[in-house]
């Protein structure tokens, strides 16, 4: 004769509270997961930029003044690689972090950033942006010609031998920054030497 075993009714109540517990968890897991997704990623957009080793160096980058219309040179001391290429890159993207900090005098779009930055000989540079860049830049003839101007004269100052600089977006043409700066053509970097002179003078 088979005994009939009987399961205690504490047994029940305690398998109960574990289901319970385990389906708070997931509910709590995918409220986590939905909240890091939604706000948190919006509020900060800004590229994630690696950290480059290696000694610093003292560069000099020429930082756009919205509230003037110039350009100043500004010292400042940075970690850089040794690969000309790369040494490139590093300098316009510690540009871009003085313009997408919240004191910013030339404000960028944020998760604007430098996808790369090709040295082609003889004394050819281009520049490639992202599409956050151009695409949440400020239209205006001023502000796109400080931004363009910014990023050669920076580059120029500190690679030696680039005489022409091409801007590229996603790695494709595009006739205009956000509607007016020229984006077709090359820039002659002593054309852009001149016109930064210019809006010096002019203050």
């Amino acid at each position: 004769m088979i005994r009939e075993t009987m399961i205690p009714r504490s047994f029940f109540i305690a398998l109960a509270v574990l289901l319970l517990a385990v389906l708070s968890m997931s509910i709590y897991a995918w409220y986590v997961r939905g909240r890091a997704a939604g706000p948190l990623a919006s509020s900060d957009t800004r590229p994630v930029v690696p950290l480059v080793a290696g000694p610093t160096e003292r560069v000099t980058l020429f930082v756009a003044y919205d509230d003037v219309g110039v350009l100043h040179a500004q010292s400042a001391q940075i970690p850089l690689p040794s690969v000309r290429q790369q040494r490139a890159e590093e300098l316009l993207r510690a540009l871009l972090a003085l313009y997408l900090d919240k004191s910013s005098p030339h404000p960028l779009p944020q998760g604007a950033d430098i996808r790369s930055v090709y040295l082609v000989d003889p004394g050819l540079a281009v520049i490639d942006i992202n599409a956050a860049f151009a695409d949440g830049h400020r239209s205006g003839v001023l502000s796109e010609e400080l931004t363009v101007a910014s990023l050669i004269q920076t580059l120029s100052a500190n690679i030696p031998g680039i005489l022409k600089v091409k801007i590229l977006v996603e790695g494709k043409e595009r006739e205009t920054l956000a509607g007016h700066a020229d984006l077709s053509n090359f820039f002659d970097v002593s054309a852009v030497n001149q016109l930064t002179a210019q809006l010096e003078a002019a203050q």
